[in-house]
């Protein structure tokens, strides 16, 4: 699945979080390496993060097909799934909301945060 389409997913299904200053990149990438090693540390984590992916891809899918009434079911799907996985992956996905995710930056950030899928499909 696209790494950005997968952020914007997640953008979109997540709560906003109050704006900030936009922080400094470096600050940014080096939170996203954190979140990333703390929410990856976690099994159960990484397997919500999994279903968060697979139906991702479905939705996709169902946005393609024009199946407005699937694509709802499966965005609240993903909805319920993002709340459990808590504050740390509230922040992950916050850190995307404060970068261009088309620079370079924002491209290697959204890198950072897809690394949790490597561990999908592997069990």
């Amino acid at each position: 699945m696209n790494p950005l389409l997968m952020v914007g997913i997640l953008i979109i299904s997540t709560a906003p979080l109050f704006a900030q200053a936009q922080p400094d990149p470096a600050k940014l990438k080096a939170d996203a390496r954190n979140l990333v090693g703390i929410i990856g540390s976690d099994k159960s984590k990484i397997q919500t993060y999994c279903r968060i992916d697979a139906l991702s891809e479905q939705l996709e899918q169902a946005i393609q097909e024009k199946d407005s009434k699937k694509a709802k079911a499966l965005a609240e799907k993903i909805a319920e799934l993002n709340k459990k996985m808590g504050p740390k992956y509230a922040a992950l996905v916050d850190i995307e909301k404060h970068i261009d995710l088309n620079s370079p930056d924002g491209q290697e950030i959204a890198s950072i945060a897809a690394s949790l899928g490597e561990s999908c499909g592997q069990e």
